[in-house]
């Protein structure tokens, strides 16, 4: 014959509880804080924004290198552009021209 008091199955039945809700919190917290958790997706998405935006400068600089070596092709040179590079890479000034020279900030 089994005998239980009252006092073993109140503490039997909390214990239950208290079981069943420190599972459901550790969960919960691994839910949001987890590596794939609630908060993780909200960094990827961040992340994601962040890595579009740099796509849409780097897009917006490859269009306008492209523009400069359209015009430094063989087939159309435009002059002025071809007299600039020379000018900037062999790091010469024509004797005409009016230099000004200002400092570092």
């Amino acid at each position: 014959m089994v005998v239980r008091t009252r006092r073993q199955r109140i503490l039997q039945a909390m214990g239950l509880y208290a079981a069943a809700a420190a599972l459901i919190a550790y969960f919960g917290f691994h839910a949001y804080h987890g590596e794939r958790g609630i908060h993780a997706k909200q960094q990827f998405i961040a992340q994601i924004d962040e890595l579009n935006g740099q796509l849409a400068t780097l897009r917006k600089e490859r269009t306008e290198v492209a523009r400069r070596v359209a015009l430094l092709r063989s087939d159309a040179i435009d002059p002025d552009m071809l007299d600039e590079r020379a000018r900037e890479i062999l790091n010469f000034v024509d004797p005409r021209d009016l230099v000004l020279i200002t400092g570092r900030r």
